[in-house]
Formats: C-alpha cells, sequence, structure tokens
C-alpha cells in the first residue's frame, strides 16, 4: 500500500516514457530558431566590448610591428654611424701621416747634403728648415707651442722642473728656461712645457722658499 502523496509506480513490466527536444538548428519546426537565437545570443554590451577589444589588439599588434621596424632602422644606423666613423678616423690617420712623411724626406734630404759637405752651418740651416716645416704642419693641425719664455709661471701650461735664483724682482716667479717645450692644440694643453722658474734671492742672498708651481 503506498503513502499518501507519493507518486504511483509504474506498472511491473512498463518503463517510464523519455522524452527530449533536440535544440539544434535544423531539427527545429518552423519559429521555434527565432527563439533560441534570443536566448543564446550575448548581451549587446559584452559584443561592444569584444569589438573594442580586438581593436584594441589590432592596433598592439601594429605599434609592435612599427617598435620592431624602428629598432631594426636603429640598429642599422648605429652600424653604419660606427663604420662611417671609422673610416673618418682612419682617413684623418692617413692624411696625417702623409703630412708627416714629407717631413721625414726633409730629414733624408738634409743627411744627404750633411754626408756630402763638411759645412756644418749648411747642416744647421737645413734642420732647421725641417723644423719649421715640422711646426708648420703641426699648426695645420691646430697645434701651437705654449708660450714660456720669459712669460710669468702659469701652472695650468708650465711645469717646473727647477728654479734659478735671481736678483732681479722682474724676473722672479718668471720662467727663465725652457727645458721641454709645450703644446696645445685648440685651447687645451696637449703637453705642458717644462721650464725652470726664475726664484727670487734675500737681501742675504739667501734663496726664497717659495714653490713656484703652487702658486695658481
Amino acid at each position: 500500500m503506498s503513502k499518501e502523496g507519493s507518486v504511483p509506480a509504474p506498472p511491473k513490466g512498463k518503463e517510464p516514457p523519455i522524452t527530449f527536444v533536440d535544440r539544434r538548428r535544423w531539427a527545429l519546426r518552423d519559429g521555434e530558431g527565432d527563439d533560441v537565437d534570443v536566448a543564446l545570443r550575448k548581451p549587446s554590451y559584452v559584443e561592444q566590448l569584444e569589438g573594442q577589444l580586438a581593436e584594441k589588439d589590432e592596433q598592439l599588434r601594429e605599434t609592435i610591428a612599427k617598435y620592431k621596424a624602428a629598432a631594426h632602422e636603429f640598429d642599422a644606423a648605429r652600424v653604419r654611424a660606427r663604420r662611417d666613423v671609422a673610416k673618418d678616423v682612419e682617413r684623418g690617420k692617413r692624411a696625417i701621416l702623409a703630412e708627416l712623411l714629407d717631413v721625414v724626406d726633409n730629414f733624408d734630404r738634409a743627411i744627404d747634403a750633411a754626408r756630402r759637405t763638411p759645412d756644418v752651418q749648411t747642416l744647421l740651416q737645413g734642420v732647421e728648415m725641417v723644423r719649421d716645416q715640422f711646426l708648420a704642419r703641426l699648426e695645420g693641425f691646430g697645434v701651437t707651442r705654449i708660450a714660456a719664455l720669459g712669460e710669468s709661471f702659469d701652472p695650468t701650461c708650465h711645469e717646473a722642473a727647477t728654479t734659478v735664483p735671481t736678483s732681479e724682482p722682474g724676473k722672479a716667479n718668471h720662467v727663465l728656461g725652457v727645458i721641454r717645450p709645450g703644446y696645445r692644440i685648440g685651447n687645451d694643453v696637449l703637453r705642458p712645457a717644462v721650464v725652470a722658474v726664475g726664484m727670487a734671492t734675500e737681501p742675504d742672498g739667501s734663496v726664497g722658499s717659495e714653490d713656484p708651481s703652487a702658486r695658481a
């Protein structure tokens, strides 16, 4: 006996009927597909967001492609610039060496002339001419000698190697001798001049203790 409210059991030997609805589009009857499309369609704001996302993805791909192209062009330009600089440096070196070879040729001529004549004065004049030619070549490259002899000692372009006692006030702290000439290239010191600086003597004949190299 079944309880009140319970579902009666199917008769013995019979299975309960099974029903299903085929939702495939081609299996739907006329008019049923429209309701299914409405039910499965995404909300409009989702479709809008997906469209914007696709647009941003396309813009990102274009930006990445442009960046890669620009980076490639920059690397190629840098390689070309390095190659051009190296060529310019090499051409500059060749031009300088060619100028110096002319000086060497004149030294050879002076040596040959000295071998043919015992005249020391002629040899001296030849060597002086070659020296002057060499200095002229240096000036062509912007290299000039630093004025030193008789000038006030300047530690920015003079290097004091020794001092020379002097009783003349006008010669104190002045360059009285040049041991090795100095040179500038443009406004920069290429090599300071090594000099001997005058040091004033005291009334008793002793030399003052001031170090000229410490003067600013």
